[in-house]
């Protein structure tokens, strides 16, 4: 078995296979940064220290540029995403309807700020600019649920409920 088979076998086994393949396919390649970084959040969620620095081995580019890049774009993230992803609109009819409030509410339930992950890597919180359900208005989604016309007493009941199912799963 040659080394890159033998490599490819044990990240199989791992499941990196496909990261390792992108790096194989773009090696030398002009242009490869972006979708390497694609890649990589692909393969783990999110792009890891060692997936910079393997990166910047193949495009020749210091890990201090690569990480503005990463930083730059909105798409790309330094921190694994929580088991349960809350995207809250911030569209102008939830903005209008409350969306700043329904955000408070949240940070202030989960002790996060901005888009960011709670400690116990449960939730996640991302502000978006439009989930396309203004007559649901304030709006979130929770993973692929969708949840409307939210109050901030909604939320914590909402909120209530997801960690309650977190620590019971089989009554979920």
């Amino acid at each position: 078995m040659k080394a890159n088979e033998k490599l490819n076998a044990q990240h199989a086994k791992n499941g990196l296979a496909g990261f390792k393949v992108e790096l194989w396919n773009y090696e030398g390649e002009r242009g490869a940064l972006i979708p390497l970084l694609q890649a990589a959040q692909d393969t783990y969620g999110y792009i890891p220290e060692s997936a910079i620095d393997q990166i910047s081995e193949i495009v020749g580019l210091p890990a201090a540029e690569i990480y503005g890049v990463i930083t730059f774009y909105s798409q790309f993230r330094l921190k694994p995403l929580g088991k349960y992803l809350i995207k809250i609109c911030d569209g102008t009819a939830c903005h209008v309807n409350g969306s700043e409030r329904i955000a408070d509410t949240i940070e202030d339930e989960l002790q996060v700020s901005g888009n960011d992950t709670t400690e116990d890597g449960l939730f996640t919180l991302q502000k978006v600019a439009c989930l396309g359900c203004c007559s649901l208005s304030p709006v979130i989604m929770i993973n692929d649920e969708t949840y409307g016309r939210l109050t901030p007493k909604k939320v914590q009941q909402l909120l209530k409920e997801y960690k309650i199912k977190a620590q019971n799963p089989q009554t979920a």
